[in-house]
């Protein structure tokens, strides 16, 4: 079982610099994988997407890739010496022409693409995806390993709140087991205080009895909410992806419980049940975060 949320990061040398990669996930139903990168490298963004893609099934998945410039690359930048010189040519006429100078401060040199931050430019695909593809392996790796972690936990948590429910379904079958006589004796005494009294073996009692009981029979409910239990909890022992099975066991859990409250006629079956729910609300939070 693996968590759908983690973190991971890889680094490799690119010509003096460094490219780093980043890959975090969050909760989301199906898989998204969202990758920034440099535009100029955008052409190896499908490369990455099928190496992250290969890895995942479920959950919103976030690639940063940068390039970080080292101590010897000349501060991050580099000059264009044609662009610089045909700039020069155009500027002399250009401040002729207006009688006044010229902004060429470094924001204007490096929007017009005179001066330009060391990245992507002078870097070819084939060097970049030598770098770019043993960094992504690392965050994965790393990404990986904190899901593989997290799932552990959410697996524990999982299983402890499956035992609770448990035992909430054995204080349902027994007190389900006495709603019966509890509504004789009710019916028994109301009848008497209305001046009514009628033997408990009078066929009409034990027709009205039979009836109820029939009614508010919970067995094949708890019988049903036993083996989903069991399944949810087998399935916790899962490898692969399993947030989606669990999230539809959650439903019928709950179906099995909602339909044991609606047939209680009891308010201390009806309590339980409630306290069931609760829990297996919580069960269900948990769930979303599993892949």
């Amino acid at each position: 079982m693996n968590s759908m949320t983690g973190f991971g990061a890889g680094t490799a040398p690119l010509k003096g610099s460094t490219l780093r990669v980043e890959i975090s996930g969050v909760n989301r139903k199906q898989t998204e994988i969202a990758i920034a990168m440099p535009r100029a490298w955008s052409e190896l963004e499908t490369r990455v997407r099928d190496l992250v893609a290969g890895q995942v099934s479920r959950g919103r998945i976030n690639v940063s890739i940068t390039l970080q410039a080292g101590s010897d690359t000349g501060a991050g930048f580099t000059l264009n010496p044609d662009k610089l010189a045909m700039l020069k040519a155009r500027l002399a006429d250009a401040e002729t022409a207006l009688g006044r100078n010229i902004d060429t401060s470094l924001d204007s040199l490096i929007r017009l693409g005179i001066i330009s931050e060391e990245t992507e430019a002078d870097i070819t695909p084939d060097e970049v995806w030598a770098a770019t593809e043993p960094a992504v392996k690392q965050a994965l790796q790393a990404f990986l390993q904190l899901r593989a972690q997290e799932g552990a936990n959410l697996r524990r948590d999982l299983l402890s709140r499956i035992a609770a429910l448990h035992i909430f379904r054995e204080q349902i079958i027994e007190r389900a087991s006495g709603v019966a006589l509890r509504h004789k004796e009710v019916m028994l005494k109301r009848l008497e205080e209305s001046g009514l009294p009628l033997p408990a073996d009078d066929e009409r009692i034990i027709k009205e009895i039979a009836l109820f009981a029939d009614k508010c029979d919970v067995s094949e409910e708890t019988t049903r909410l036993a083996s989903h239990l069991e399944q949810f909890a087998n399935i916790c022992d899962k490898q692969e992806a399993v947030g989606r099975t669990l999230d539809f066991m959650c439903q019928e859990i709950f179906r099995e419980l909602n339909t044991t409250g609606s047939k209680a006629n009891d308010a201390g079956l009806a309590q339980i049940v409630v306290a069931a729910k609760t829990e297996l609300e919580k069960i269900r939070e948990q769930v979303q975060n599993v892949e």
